[in-house]
Order: C-alpha cells, then sequence, then structure tokens
C-alpha cells in the first residue's frame, strides 16, 4: 500500500505534469530554434540551497519534461557572467541571482529581457502578475525565493546569556570570540548603523551620506580584529562547527538542518535581518534562451515554490505557495510575522548603483587590517 507520502508526491507530480504543455506552447512557432545540442545548465549556490532546488525543481522538471538538467555552483556577482557574455562563450543558461546583481546585470546589457505575462497562474487561478510578491519582477528577472542574512550562533559558546539584538553581534566584551562576516560590503554596513541605534527604516538615508559610511566603517573597526571572512555559503556552518567562531553572519536557511533536523546547540538571532528576493535570470547570449524560459516558468509555479520550504526555510515568491508550507515550517522563514519585527529589506536598487564604489572602499578597509579567509579579495 502506497504511503501518504508517496500519494502525495504522486499528486504534486500529476498537478506539475499539467502545466508543462502549456509552458511549452507559449512560445509562438515562428520564433521557436531547433533544439540545442547542450543540456541546460542552471547555476545556484551550493550546499543547502542547491539541494532544495535539486529536490524542488530541477528532478521533478527532468522527469516531467524529459530534459536535462545539470546544476553547477558559484559566489554570486557577476564576474564570470561577465566574462562568458563579453566572450561570445556563455555556457551558463540560468543563473540565481541576488537582486542586487541581478539589476547590475540587466543594467549593463549582461541578461536578457523577460516577459513576466508569460508566466503561469497560481494554483488558485491568481493570474502571476498578481501572485508574486512586490519586488520580484525585475526586467531581467523573475524571483523565487525570500531569504535573510541573520546572526547565527552557538548557544553552547555564548554562555548563559544568549544575544538578544544586533547590538550583541558587535559586543565583543559582553560576548568574547570571533565573529563570522561575508566578505562583502552588504548587509555589513546595514548592521553596522542599526547596531549603532539606527533604525532600519533610515539606514539607506544615512548611508547616502558620507557622516553615515563614515560612523559605519567606525562601528566596524570596533570588531575588525575579531573577525574571520566567508566568501561560500557553506562557511558559517564550517565555522561554526570548527568552533572558529562564536557567532556568524549567515543565511538563514542554512541553519534549518542543523538545528531542526541535526539538533545541533545553534540558534538564530533574527533582530536586525537583512531579507532579500534571490531571482533567476538568463545570460544573453545562451543557445538555450526557450528552454530556460521553461524552467523559469516551471520552477516559479506554486507547487514548486511551496516544495522547497520542506528542504530549506526560505519563503516563497507566490503568495498562493504559502497555502502549500506546513505549519511546523513557517515560523522558521524570514517572512514570518515574529521574525520582521526589526527587520530590513535590502534596497537592492541603491546596492546597484553603490556596489562598485563601496566594494573599492571596503577592500581598502579590509587591506588596512582586516583579514580573509584566503587572504585575498574575492
Amino acid at each position: 500500500m502506497a504511503s501518504g507520502r508517496g500519494i502525495g508526491a504522486l499528486a504534486l507530480s500529476l498537478a506539475l505534469l499539467a502545466t508543462v504543455p502549456a509552458i511549452a506552447q507559449d512560445e509562438p512557432a515562428e520564433e521557436r530554434v531547433a533544439p540545442p545540442t547542450k543540456e541546460l545548465t542552471v547555476v545556484s549556490w551550493g550546499g543547502a540551497y542547491t539541494r532544495s532546488q535539486m529536490l524542488a525543481y530541477v528532478k521533478p522538471y527532468r522527469l516531467l519534461s524529459g530534459e536535462w538538467v545539470s546544476m553547477e555552483t558559484y559566489n554570486g556577482g557577476l564576474e564570470e557572467i561577465r566574462e562568458q557574455v563579453e566572450t561570445e562563450n556563455v555556457v551558463w543558461d540560468v543563473v540565481d541571482f541576488e537582486l542586487s546583481d541581478l539589476i547590475r546585470g540587466c543594467r549593463e546589457g549582461l541578461l536578457e529581457e523577460l516577459d513576466h505575462g508569460t508566466l503561469p497562474a497560481g494554483t488558485d487561478g491568481t493570474p502571476a502578475a498578481d501572485d508574486f510578491i512586490p519586488g520580484a519582477f525585475t526586467p531581467c528577472g523573475v524571483g523565487q525565493t525570500v531569504w535573510s542574512t541573520v546572526v547565527g550562533f552557538d548557544t553552547e559558546a555564548v554562555g548563559e546569556s544568549a544575544p538578544s539584538t544586533l547590538a550583541d553581534f558587535f559586543d565583543v566584551d559582553e560576548f568574547p570570540g570571533k565573529r563570522g562576516l561575508r566578505r562583502d560590503p552588504r548587509v555589513i554596513l546595514e548592521w553596522a548603523l542599526i547596531a549603532d541605534g539606527v533604525a532600519p527604516e533610515e539606514v539607506y538615508a544615512q548611508l547616502e551620506t558620507e557622516d553615515g559610511l563614515d560612523r559605519a566603517f567606525s562601528v566596524m573597526d570596533e570588531i575588525k580584529n575579531h573577525i574571520e571572512w566567508w566568501e561560500a555559503g557553506a562557511d558559517p556552518l564550517r565555522l561554526l562547527d570548527a568552533d572558529e567562531v562564536v557567532m556568524t553572519s549567515v543565511w538563514n536557511g542554512r541553519m534549518y538542518r542543523p538545528i531542526v533536523e541535526d539538533g545541533k546547540p545553534y540558534a538564530i538571532l533574527w533582530d536586525g535581518q537583512i531579507w532579500d528576493i534571490d531571482s533567476w535570470g538568463i545570460p544573453r547570449g545562451s543557445d538555450n534562451v526557450h528552454k530556460a524560459l521553461d524552467f523559469i516558468r516551471f520552477a516559479t509555479g506554486t507547487e514548486p515554490l511551496a516544495e522547497q520550504t520542506k528542504y530549506i526555510s526560505y519563503g516563497p515568491a507566490r503568495t498562493s505557495s504559502m497555502a502549500l508550507v506546513a505549519d511546523e515550517i513557517k515560523p522558521h522563514l524570514p517572512t514570518a510575522p515574529e521574525n520582521l519585527a526589526r527587520a530590513l529589506q535590502t534596497d537592492a536598487e541603491w546596492w546597484a548603483t553603490h556596489q562598485v564604489a563601496l566594494t573599492e572602499r571596503f577592500e581598502e578597509w579590509l587591506a588596512s587590517g582586516g583579514r580573509g579567509l584566503s587572504g585575498s579579495a574575492r
């Protein structure tokens, strides 16, 4: 006799199968091209996140469409995509972007523009234009998940009094030990100001000024010698597991399995979480544009986005997906009401404009005494 889990998986497969013909038929016949010979290559961030995408998107798409999809890993940014496009040697077809990188890549002409009108409606009949959360549609991208950068900490290492505010992350006297931080000015500067008393809604107004930027870097000066820098998404858990840090910035979904499934003595500090939207985009010049579009339409459907939450605690970008998310998972999502009390959404447009200049200043600041895992800039 089939298990409930098996029956549920079969129902999900049948529901998803019904969407595939419609996806393929969206393109006018005169605009479709001969099938390319190479497989579809999807690029993401590795670890638990890529695993969640394999289980929720890629394997079902392979099964239902008959198309082979491979996945590769990168650490974000535009350097590799820029090189592929400029050399006309595009080997990546679909890429998972942080929103500010997506916007910059689109401005630079590195990405294909997408027609959001071809996205399928939600399973409840809600048109895609009304079903996706605000900010999920950009000219070159489609949002898929809501994720956040939070403080993850070792409950045993911090002692009896656990950190309760973001300011505690910067207080090395009250909470001795190393801190892990991503080697990127995004999040760091926002956190420094929030910890120094700036209200989340005032952060970007402060960062627009030289005084605000100076203030943020001054806060960072206080903990510079206590920082272990990380670059890949798996690094924060490695740092915690190796007792190299007592607290670290970390993408919230990376903490889900260690805490919930593995029972490790770790916890999340949600105060000051910086949340963002990850989006799919297509590098300009891909030989697989039509297949890439088919995959994106499938992967941003109601059921796949809800299915992903079983494997990683990122919120789906579709409202209709939330009705399918298990109640025990919802408190672990960045969008849970209690987790949003003092949250800040990344201003992706702001970072798309200022990231190059601030990365240069950040690297200069690091050169004056900071040190990284590899000892060099990413």
